[in-house]
């Protein structure tokens, strides 16, 4: 047709130049082929040659999705290993973290007793002998054996009837608790047999605390003619002969968690046992020390602590 230009087939060397983009039909004015070719595949900017932008965007979308993917190359060391070796890889490495917990455990159980021991009520002389009339040293002595004992059971056979179903995820704080409130029964009554033999360690309620918090520790009386027993105020030493002491309550206790009510009675039975022979340690030292009520000086009351830890009832006594 008149006035129409001519068709001109496209070169294959200028598939990609601007013409292929821009759809042109030929190189600009005073422009080479061989020139335009050059600009297009140096072209930093990303306008020209856009099959090679998207190969880039591509490749960096690989890159980033690459990083944003989860490092599993620790999932071998939790997949259950099929070699006798790794077998026994995974049982010590059970252990290992099995015993980390348990030292873990101990240590705040240490701080919770440490905490405890201020707030637990203790009766001086001057009040068990108002409540048990008549009665001599030895025989007030059996008597407060024989409260705690039967609080330290309860305490067992309560821990043991909430075992009734294995619920591991609650069976640490079950024995938590259990350690605690025996601990809290046997220091009263650690406090209480000094008292009775005219023991009372010198200073304030905290001073004494710590004291008492040390006999229960090491099942031995005090010797208030030692100054160091008293002023070794929750020293390094002390805290880990504490958590040693906690740890080895835990593992007698464990078999107060057997379920279907069995732990409650063995937890009853093994708490009583347990009260009964620290009380038997603690009496052999302090007969050793004793002084006898009528030469015993009269001692003032006992500070009541402000927010005390409640007890079984059954450790006041019949």
């Amino acid at each position: 047709m008149a006035g129409d230009t001519p068709f001109r087939k496209r070169r294959p060397w200028r598939r990609h130049g601007p013409e292929a983009n821009q759809g042109g039909t030929g190189p600009a004015a005073g422009v080479s082929p061989s020139a335009e070719r050059s600009a297009a595949l140096s072209d930093p900017s990303g306008v020209s040659g856009t099959s090679d932008d998207e190969r880039g965007r591509s490749a960096s979308l690989e890159v980033a999705g690459a990083a944003d993917l989860p490092d599993r190359s620790g999932e071998s060391d939790q997949a259950e290993p099929a070699t006798g070796a790794g077998r026994l890889h995974a049982v010590k490495r059970g252990v290992r973290k099995s015993g980390e917990s348990a030292r873990v455990l101990a240590g705040q159980l240490a701080d919770r007793i440490i905490e405890t021991a201020p707030r637990v009520p203790v009766r001086d002389l001057a009040t068990l002998r108002k409540q048990f009339p008549g009665l001599g040293p030895e025989e007030l002595a059996d008597k407060l054996v024989a409260g705690a004992s039967r609080a330290s059971a309860t305490v067992g056979a309560g821990i043991g009837a909430a075992a009734m179903l294995p619920v591991p995820p609650a069976m640490l704080a079950e024995l938590a608790a259990e350690v605690t409130g025996v601990a809290a029964v046997e220091m009263k009554l650690v406090a209480e047999l000094h008292e009775v033999y005219g023991l009372r360690p010198p200073g304030n309620l905290a001073q004494r605390s710590t004291a008492y918090l040390t006999s229960w520790t090491e099942e031995r009386g005090i010797d208030v003619t030692r100054p160091t027993t008293l002023n070794a105020a929750l020293g390094g030493q002390m805290k880990r002969e504490l958590r040693q002491q906690i740890t080895k309550r835990m593992a007698r206790n464990l078999p107060n968690l057997i379920p279907f009510m069995i732990g409650a009675a063995v937890g009853a039975t093994m708490n009583r046992r347990d009260t009964r022979k620290l009380a038997d340690r603690i009496r052999n030292d302090l007969r050793e020390q004793q002084i006898p009520w009528d030469r015993l000086a009269e001692l003032p009351p006992l500070e009541r602590p402000a927010v005390p830890v409640v007890l079984p009832k059954e450790i006041e006594g019949a």
